[in-house]
């Protein structure tokens, strides 16, 4: 899909040796143990993008993105340009698939909750198989660091931030060295100088792009289909 830079999710990182103190803290009622959450954002060939870990197991998916990173770079001007058209229309940011729990930014795009039209069943059926991206993600990182898929013994947090951190990295340099990168990850962007720009947030929040960006794909999406028919 044009403007797509992947899909968002977190998952939760079991905590062994979690202070007694903070055990309340860490702990959310659906895992029933100290944890700690992980975000990243991922694109078809699992490449991770980004990363944020540190939040406390008790939150949600929301709360960890307020807490999160991944729009420092669009707030303070120093983001590199994602602009697209779709449907005969342009967007200025990429955007991210999400599940329902997400809310309705300007760059997240949901699958449709109750389809009834056959053009938002049909999205709806892609969205959800693009956004196994990140789950596959998840699971590549459980299964080949085995750190993460055990609960963890350090009791200082930051150094299981380093594990984790180490892992992400990890993982992306095996993608590379494999070949198996999709984008040109080795070009960097030239500096740009911070400026701290509050109206961006305004945009990120604005339902109606939300809304009207999954119309236009949900078009885009179904000429694309029939174009592949007619063929």
């Amino acid at each position: 899909m044009p403007g797509m830079l992947g899909s968002i999710d977190c998952t939760h990182v079991e905590w062994l040796n979690c202070p007694r103190h903070l055990r309340g803290q860490y702990t959310r009622g659906d895992h029933g143990v100290p944890t700690i959450m992980l975000e990243i954002t991922a694109c078809q060939d699992t490449w991770i993008w980004h990363a944020y870990y540190g939040a406390v197991g008790s939150n949600n998916d929301i709360n960890v993105l307020n807490q999160s990173d991944l729009y420092l770079t669009e707030r303070n001007g120093t983001a590199p340009n994602t602009s697209f058209v779709v449907n005969g229309r342009e967007y200025k940011r990429g955007f991210y698939l999400t599940d329902d729990i997400y809310s309705k930014f300007s760059t997240f795009v949901k699958a449709y909750l109750y389809p009834t039209d056959p053009k938002e069943k049909r999205f709806k059926k892609l969205q959800e198989v693009a956004r196994k991206d990140v789950e596959r993600a998840f699971g590549i990182l459980k299964g080949k660091w085995k750190v993460l898929r055990r609960p963890l013994r350090p009791m200082i947090k930051d150094k299981i931030a380093q594990y984790v951190y180490a892992a992400c990295i990890l993982h992306n340099m095996i993608i590379k060295g494999d070949g198996r990168a999709i984008s040109p990850v080795h070009i960097m962007d030239p500096p740009v100088q911070p400026v701290f720009d509050d109206s961006v947030l305004g945009e990120l929040l604005n339902e109606d792009i939300h809304h009207r960006l999954r119309y236009d794909l949900t078009e885009h999406v179904w000429a694309q289909d029939l174009a592949f028919l007619d063929d």
